[in-house]
């Protein structure tokens, strides 16, 4: 507990036992009247003195003015009555505290997801200067310098792991439990904790563009975005608050003058009694705490599953999304070549992997880097000689003495090799060993390992149609749709159709369906900004993706889109819950007591007891379960 929340639990209960004591004491008259008066102003001194700023700085009407008018009214009540009753004001504001500090717990339970993201922030950054290590601020570190992180310590900037191997705990940032190895050459990223080894980290970004930081301005900015069910609470408030207190007014003024003017009884105690009830019933503190309450509580549960929610805007226009629109590469697929088959070779498979690598030695293609790292060896260049590249066809080289020939059909083709088509999706890259046909290797970029359960657990979670654009060829594109189970495909797309394709898709969804777009590259940021919700790839995404999207998955694992639709689906049906619940017994009560059925006790439940109901309900979007 804070000492703010221990302060008003103390006041909770030396009130509760000055009330006790006090039903024991045999004093009547003025002393009993200041006994109970000091009773008051202890639990309900903070409430008088906000209501009275509030006047002042024309707020008047708020839930601290309903409760101080209410409970002072009750006073006034048992003093003109010479009942000397003034236990249910203070009650009534008892109660009311209680509920607040339930209220403020539940708010600090739902920010502990938060805190947890804020200590990934790193205190500084370790420089080696003469043989030891500096401490510095990670601000001071320029782009381009080593660090040093030690087992224990946070990695304070983005880089490249020059040195050492390490497994990095990234549960803060990803939500994933399972440990990350990391190795030399590998880029790492700001935030997560180094377990053991010594890592030497040549950075890439200044601290303020890192991944730690975007992360922290993301989640800490989230609350600034209100969601429509919170701006209409807000308008609701506007109008709610002042018309029941000229109700209240009409109530225990309006309706002792017209039973005057009838000839009846005015009534005067029982009516203002009823008024004063009818203002402690009235205060809406369930629908102001618990629907902002419940959108934390969304954003911090979904942040602690590895997924940033820019804002409660963002959370509910995704608990919306019908149609989901995918771009490939990096996204559904890993975005790296590899070697995936090695077919019709007339030599052992490991054999040819090496003639066609070192014959690529010289190259610095993508292609090229696959097949040496499927060779998995160092290479020897000396063993390589006459190397030509043929422009748009592959390369010719000597290997060992043996002519190589590396490359497409075209290449056999201008040799009059003959050579077998394959029927693989994916880069082929026929071989030739002095004039004979070798076989040929199958090079493919790699799906995702949990791409095609991803689209299951979208259509599970009520997605209606799954899109995937992408400027690879239709042969490619297609045969990863099918392989995958998406919907429709849209191939040999440039960057500036994929915008025109969305806006297509737009145009014809349905009127309260959403798009979201999911993209991890540079040219998908003018996408992710005009789909209904823009999701990038957050871990090894380009930094403009981020920045354009609503929604960022930091572990770049597909499967997290249906999570993310679940979470924000089971926090919109929340705050649904408690915005009906809410109303359906406020406006009962306020019935009831307007008719002089319900006392104060009943108005104290009306208040407290459904923000106390509405409050537990609403820490329920703090927990994510399949």
């Amino acid at each position: 507990m804070k000492k703010k929340q221990k302060i008003t639990l103390y006041r909770i209960i030396i009130t509760a036992v000055m009330l006790v004591v006090l039903q024991f004491l045999p004093i009547t008259g003025i002393p009993r009247l200041i006994a109970y008066l000091a009773a008051y102003l202890v639990i309900g001194y903070d409430i008088l003195r906000k209501a009275g700023k509030g006047i002042l700085n024309g707020r008047a009407f708020d839930e601290n003015f309903l409760m101080a008018l209410a409970t002072l009214g009750a006073f006034f009540l048992a003093i003109w009555t010479k009942s000397g009753d003034y236990l249910e004001g203070i009650a009534v504001m008892l109660f009311y505290q209680i509920g607040e500090l339930f209220q403020s717990y539940a708010v600090g339970k739902s920010r502990k997801n938060i805190s947890a993201l804020m200590d990934i922030r790193p205190d500084y950054a370790n420089i080696e200067k003469d043989g030891k290590l500096e401490q510095v601020d990670p601000d001071e570190v320029a782009v381009g310098s080593i660090i040093v992180v030690q087992p224990g310590e946070k990695v304070p900037l983005d880089g490249v792991v020059e040195s050492g191997n390490a497994s990095l705990n990234t549960s803060a940032l990803t939500g994933e439990s399972l440990p990350r190895d990391v190795k030399e050459g590998d880029e790492i990223i700001s935030g997560c904790i180094n377990l053991n080894g010594v890592l030497k980290i040549r950075t890439t970004k200044e601290f303020g563009e890192s991944t730690v930081s975007k992360i922290l301005d993301l989640v800490e900015n989230a609350s600034s975005r209100k969601s429509r069910s919170e701006a209409f609470i807000s308008r609701f408030a506007k109008i709610y608050t002042p018309t029941v207190c000229i109700s209240a007014v009409l109530l225990g003024i309006a309706v002792p003058l017209l039973r005057m003017a009838f000839g009846m009884d005015a009534a005067w105690v029982d009516w203002i009694y009823r008024a004063l009830t009818f203002l402690v019933v009235s205060c809406p503190c369930a629908l102001v705490i618990s629907i902002p309450l419940s959108f934390f509580a969304g954003i911090g549960g979904a942040s602690h599953e590895g997924v940033l929610i820019k804002g409660s805007n963002y959370l509910e226009a995704l608990s919306d999304a019908k149609i989901v629109v995918f771009d490939k590469t990096g996204t559904l697929t890993q975005g790296v070549f590899e070697v995936t088959a090695v077919h019709h070779n007339t030599m052992d498979e490991a054999k040819l992997l090496e003639y066609a690598a070192l014959a690529e030695c010289a190259s610095s293609h993508p292609i090229s880097k696959s097949l040496q790292k499927a060779y998995g060896k160092e290479i020897d260049r000396s063993r390589v000689t006459d190397i030509e590249e043929v422009s748009g066809k592959g390369i010719t080289a000597k290997v060992d003495g043996h002519e190589v020939l590396a490359g497409n059909a075209k290449l056999m083709a201008l040799h009059n090799i003959p050579y077998n088509d394959c029927h693989s999706v994916g880069t082929i890259i026929h071989m030739s060993i002095d004039g004979e046909y070798a076989g040929h290797i199958v090079i493919s970029d790699v799906i995702k390992p949990h791409s095609k359960e991803a689209i299951q657990k979208l259509k599970h979670a009520g997605v209606e149609k799954t899109v995937m654009l992408t400027g690879d060829a239709k042969r490619v594109a297609d045969q990863v749709a099918k392989e995958l189970g998406i919907d429709e495909v849209r191939s040999e797309l440039l960057p500036g159709d994929k915008v025109n394709e969305v806006e297509k898709l737009i145009q014809n969804k349905p009127k309260k369906a959403n798009l979201a777009f999911v993209g991890d590259g540079i040219n998908d940021a003018p996408v992710l900004t005009r789909a209904d919700i823009g999701i990038a790839m957050g871990a090894m995404g380009s930094d403009a993706a981020i920045e354009a999207a609503d929604v960022v998955l930091m572990d770049d694992d597909p499967m997290q889109i249906a999570k993310a639709i679940k979470i924000s689906r089971k926090c919109i049906g929340i705050v649904k819950q408690n915005i009906v619940f809410s109303l359906i017994i406020k406006f009962g009560c306020l019935a009831l007591t307007a008719f002089g059925l319900a006392n104060m006790w009943a108005a104290i439940f009306a208040d407290v007891g459904v923000m106390i109901i509405a409050v537990l309900n609403a820490i329920r979007a703090l927990k994510y379960k399949e």
